[in-house]
């Protein structure tokens, strides 16, 4: 199965998705801003994934299958206006605008009548209406209930891996689709450094040397990923006994872990640019570091369940 420029361009909304997330979580570096960061990212990138999972299984080929995938593209794209607003009014539209993406994409599962992932079914029943409910609730209440949603989401793989062991993936067109989601968490990585450059009054010596350290830096997160890691994962894709769980850890799981670390890694790149010369707030600099620290660990973790071995370089 080769990637269609359907699912190129469906990919455009989640570049904006990324950089309202990490705008939301550059407004505040406390651990429930991280929190609320996390609650509100895993929904989108959840959407991503199924429609990958779907592309994955059915030939992206019929104008219903192209037009559905926009469809839920353009509701990927109200997810993340609202992400902004998530936690004051504009709750209700995150909720919904999640809701009908995974009711699309169950109907264009369901035409074919093959085998159907039981994370649809979650999703639409439990997960998007949880996040509707949540987005009437009180702020508190709300991160609550859409943190119960997303650990639904997040667990429906793991727990019906029975049903998902009868479904049938292409290996080398997943290990693509991830890969290029890194991608696009990496792009904000650079918006992050090239941003605030952009906006300073002149670009002096202490900024463009932070301009320049920041760009080894990213092109280091690259390195880790595209170098070591994807060719590798590809590799376990196509040899494993059980794919799914390969799928399930390493993919889903693993990948969502990598972009959550770039996304906190750009927000202390925004912060080295726009002050270079400062020491870093508590916050930016556990952005930077921690994130840094993050990745490299998703790296030793995806490792450890590919190949049952431990990285020490990474370590």
């Amino acid at each position: 199965v080769r990637v269609s420029w359907a699912e190129l361009f469906f990919d455009l909304v989640f570049v904006f998705a990324v950089t309202e997330v990490s705008t939301l979580l550059r407004g505040d570096h406390s651990w429930p801003g991280v929190a609320h960061a996390i609650v509100v990212f895993v929904p989108i990138y959840w959407v991503w994934v199924g429609t990958c999972v779907f592309a994955n299984t059915h030939p992206i080929t019929t104008p219903i299958d192209r037009l559905g995938i926009f469809a839920i593209g353009l509701l990927g794209l109200f997810m993340a206006l609202a992400v902004p607003v998530a936690y004051h009014s504009g709750g209700v539209l995150f909720g919904a605008s999640y809701l009908a993406a995974r009711a699309v994409l169950f109907a264009l599962a369901r035409r074919d009548r093959g085998v159907l992932p039981v994370t649809y079914v979650v999703a639409l029943a439990v997960s998007g209406p949880l996040l509707v409910v949540g987005g009437f609730l009180p702020v508190t209440a709300r991160v609550g209930v859409w943190a119960v949603a997303a650990l639904a989401d997040l667990a429906t793989p793991a727990l019906g891996r029975r049903l998902l062991l009868r479904v049938r993936f292409a290996p080398g067109h997943l290990a693509e689709r991830f890969g290029g989601f890194l991608i696009i968490a990496l792009g904000e990585s650079i918006v992050a450094i090239g941003a605030p450059a952009a906006a300073a009054h002149s670009l002096s010596a202490g900024v463009l040397g932070a301009v320049a350290a920041a760009f080894v830096l990213a092109c280091g997160l690259w390195w880790v990923y595209y170098v070591f890691a994807a060719n590798a994962v590809r590799h376990s894709l196509e040899t494993a006994s059980a794919r799914t769980d390969i799928i399930r850890r390493v993919l889903s799981y693993g990948h969502l872990s990598f972009i959550g670390a770039i996304i906190a890694v750009a927000v202390g790149l925004a912060g080295v640019i726009s002050h270079p010369a400062d020491r870093l707030v508590a916050g930016e600099a556990g952005m930077l570091f921690g994130g840094s620290a993050l990745y490299l660990a998703t790296f030793g973790y995806t490792r450890w369940r590919m190949f049952g071995t431990v990285s020490r370089t990474r370590l």
